[in-house]
């Protein structure tokens, strides 16, 4: 990240906080990606549970979605500055985009669930970063972005379970 340019200077009594805005930056990123593939999935999901599985990813990206400005703002409390643009988004996100024509319902479900388990270890980064930097805010809100994650791939998993 650049040096802040003092008019956003955002007044702190933290220090140190450079490694925690870069890694909640990066669970920005991996949210944005996680976003767009949750509604890419939902705008293309076919076959016989359509109906749950479109439903079931729309209401997983307004959730993803809605963990965003909080991730942001967040950043800016703790004096620095946060994401700019969809290629500031690509260069930090470590999830991958998938740009395929087809995908199965059990695989869009199978990938989801696996890129959620990836956000909740970068939101693991946050929390070690937090507590290093005794950003008490941060340690604790990441918890709920976790377990959030984490509720998102079990229903994942239990949507994609046969038998």
């Amino acid at each position: 990240m650049a040096d802040i340019n003092p008019a956003l200077s955002t007044p702190t009594d933290l220090s140190n906080t450079r490694s925690v805005a870069d890694a909640l930056n990066a669970s920005l990123a991996d949210c944005y990606a996680l976003y767009l593939k949750t509604k890419n999935f939902h705008w293309h999901v076919s076959g016989p549970h359509f109906r749950d599985y479109h439903l079931l990813l729309d209401d997983q990206a307004a959730q993803i979605l809605g963990v965003t400005d909080a991730i942001a703002e967040r950043v800016r409390k703790t004096g620095n500055t946060t994401l700019r643009s969809i290629g500031d988004i690509s260069r930090r996100q470590s999830i991958a985009d998938n740009d395929q024509d087809f995908v199965d319902a059990h695989a869009m479900l199978a990938e989801l669930r696996e890129d959620n388990l990836k956000l909740v270890e970068g939101f693991r980064v946050v929390k070690d970063a937090a507590e290093e930097a005794k950003d008490n805010a941060t340690s604790g809100i990441v918890d709920e972005w976790t377990d959030q994650a984490e509720e998102r791939a079990w229903f994942l998993f239990e949507a994609s379970r046969k038998g």
